[in-house]
C-alpha cells in the first residue's frame, strides 16, 4: 500500500470478539476490503495498516460494530456497510434517527451521498421521483419506507403498481385471479417486503387488502387517500398513464416513482410517461428527483462492474 500508516486498536471484552470477527475472520475481512485496508490482531490488540482516512473510518467501525455486538446484535455484512456509510457521511450518533428507514425485521440506512438524499426526500415531499440503474435500491428504499409508515400508523395502506407491458396490459388473457395475473410482474417487489417483514405477515396484509398489488390499469377513476403508493418500472408507463396515476394522490398520501430510463421496453422511448414527467414536473417544488448512477449501486460488486462496462460500450 502506497503511504502506508498504522493505527493500533484495544478492545475491552474478549467475549465480544468471536462475534466481531465473525466465523474465520469473515467480518474482518469484508471490512478489509471496503475500506482497502489491512487488520491483523492478537487477543483483543488490534491493529490497522493503510491510508490515515481509511484506517480512521476502519477504526470507527469497528468500534461501532463492537458496540452493537456487546448489545447482542449479530454482525453481518449488511451491518458492516450501514456502520461505514454512517461514518463515511460523517452522520453523528444523535441524528441518525433522521437517516435510517426502521422496519420489524431491518434498519435500512443510506450507503451513498445520493441515497441520503433519497432518504431526505422522502422525508419532505409528497411525490418522489427516483431513476437509475439496477442495484442502486431504488425501489427497496421505497418499499422500506412504505413498510415504516405503515407500522408506524401513518398511512392505512401500501398500493404497490407496476405497467405490465409485457402481457400489453391486456391481462385478462393471462390464467388465475388478478393477483396471480400481477405477480410476475411484481417480483421485485414481493422480494423487497419478504426481507421487511415476516412472511406470515406479508401474506395476511395482502390478503386483508392492506397491501395492495394491482396493475397501473386499475388505477382509473380512483382516488388514494391515507396510502404509500409506489410505482415501479415507470419508464415503462405511457404518458396518459403517468399522468392519471400521479393525479390519483389524495389526502395524506404519499407516492415514489421509481424508474430506470435506460431501460424502456416502449415500441416508441418518447411515449415514456417517465421521461415526459421528468420534462414537465421539475419545477413543482413539492415533487422531488433523485437520480441515482452506478456509484450508488449496492447490489454485488459486480453489477457495478457490469452497469460500466456496458455504458462504456453504449457511449462508443
Amino acid at each position: 500500500m502506497k503511504n502506508t500508516e498504522n493505527l493500533e486498536l484495544e478492545l475491552d471484552d474478549n467475549t465480544i470478539l468471536s462475534t466481531l470477527f465473525g466465523v474465520n475472520d469473515s467480518n474482518l475481512s469484508i471490512i478489509e476490503k471496503i475500506n482497502d485496508v489491512q487488520i491483523q490482531y492478537r487477543g483483543n490488540k488490534i491493529k490497522i495498516s493503510g491510508n490515515k482516512k481509511s484506517i480512521f473510518e476502519t477504526r470507527q467501525t469497528i468500534l461501532d460494530l463492537f458496540e452493537k455486538a456487546k448489545n447482542g446484535d449479530n454482525i453481518d455484512e449488511d451491518k458492516i456497510r450501514d456502520s461505514k456509510s454512517l461514518i463515511t457521511m460523517n452522520i453523528k450518533e444523535s441524528n441518525q434517527m433522521d437517516f435510517f428507514i426502521q422496519t420489524k425485521k431491518r434498519r435500512i440506512v443510506p450507503r451513498t451521498n445520493n441515497q441520503n438524499k433519497y432518504f431526505e426526500l422522502l422525508n419532505t415531499k409528497n411525490i418522489v421521483f427516483a431513476i437509475g440503474p439496477a442495484g442502486t435500491g431504488k425501489t427497496y428504499v421505497a418499499v422500506a419506507k412504505a413498510v415504516a409508515a405503515l407500522q408506524e400508523g401513518k398511512v392505512n395502506k401500501i398500493i404497490l403498481s407496476r405497467p405490465a407491458v409485457e402481457a400489453g396490459e391486456k391481462l385478462g388473457y393471462l390464467p388465475g385471479d388478478l393477483k396471480e395475473k400481477v405477480d410476475p410482474f411484481l417480483r421485485p417487489i414481493y422480494d423487497a417486503l419478504y426481507s421487511l417483514l415476516p412472511f406470515e405477515q406479508v401474506e395476511k396484509k395482502i390478503f386483508n387488502n392492506i397491501i395492495e398489488i394491482a396493475p397501473i390499469a386499475f388505477m382509473r377513476g380512483r382516488t388514494l387517500e391515507d396510502c404509500f403508493i409506489i410505482l415501479d418500472e415507470a419508464q415503462n408507463t405511457t404518458r396518459t398513464q403517468m399522468k392519471m396515476f400521479l393525479t390519483r394522490l389524495g389526502k395524506n398520501s404519499q407516492m415514489v416513482v421509481v424508474g430506470d430510463i435506460t431501460q424502456i421496453d416502449l415500441v416508441s422511448e418518447r411515449e415514456s410517461g417517465l421521461k415526459d414527467a421528468l420534462t414537465k414536473l421539475t419545477k413543482i417544488s413539492d415533487i422531488g428527483f433523485i437520480e441515482l448512477n452506478e456509484k450508488d449501486v449496492v447490489r454485488h460488486e459486480l453489477v457495478k462492474k457490469i452497469i460500466n462496462a456496458y455504458d462504456k460500450n453504449n457511449k462508443n
